[in-house]
């Protein structure tokens, strides 16, 4: 038991790792689901066939096969011995743009269409329109839907300790074959989810009302 104890600030320095994981690839997940909501929206066709296509691939096949196959895949194709980190935040960054993409796109559907009429008149071009004018509602619209999704992106990514990440799941399980205790530090790891993820529903919750008082 004191072993396991001792080992409670090992684990602790995981979340560091996580939350540095989930930044990064809620950053660039939201990056990408704002390009290909746009490139599906707009007036190119090709565009919006690679954009389709991408979000099938990434929405069809498991999220744990795509961390595998861009860590295994990616060294033996490019040479570069990427690291575990790295390669877990281009899966996830990958995986969640094809769902954030949806999400905006249902965001952007729900503006009222005398908005992109009015930007028409005012003969403001597409990006501007969108960056300046239809984008702001649509965050505001869509808001829930992307804390769901970065709350999911907190409790998949767990998913990077099977390539060995050093995280919250995967320090437990050290700690647990070190001592042959399982209890306490996978115990530990699911408090210390948990908490994350209500943490980030309260936040969400928060934000939410805020910006529903500006309506």
């Amino acid at each position: 038991m004191n072993d396991v104890l001792n080992s409670i600030p090992f684990i602790l320095k995981g979340i560091i790792v996580t939350l540095e994981f989930v930044v990064v690839s809620g950053i660039l997940g939201f990056v990408i689901g704002v390009l290909l909501a746009l490139a599906k929206m707009g007036k190119s066709k090709g565009l919006k066939r690679v954009a389709d296509g991408y979000t099938a691939i990434f929405r069809g096949t498991p999220l744990l096969l795509q961390l595998i196959y861009i860590y295994y895949v990616t060294p033996q194709v490019t040479g570069w011995d990427i690291p575990a980190f790295a390669a877990g935040v281009i899966a996830f960054s990958l995986n969640s743009g094809a769902y954030v993409s949806e999400i905006i796109r249902a965001g952007i559907q729900s503006i009222d269409k005398g908005q992109f009429e009015a930007a028409q008149a005012l003969n403001l071009p597409y990006w501007k329109t969108m960056r300046h004018i239809i984008l702001p509602q649509a965050i505001k619209h869509i808001l829930p839907a992307l804390m769901n999704e970065y709350i999911m992106l907190v409790k998949e990514s767990a998913v990077i300790s099977v390539i060995g990440a050093v995280d919250i799941l995967r320090r437990a399980q050290i700690v647990a074959a070190d001592t042959f205790n399982y209890l306490m530090p996978l115990t530990i790891a699911l408090v210390i989810y948990f908490t994350m993820v209500r943490t980030l529903e309260v936040f969400g919750n928060k934000l939410e009302k805020r910006m529903s008082y500006s309506d």
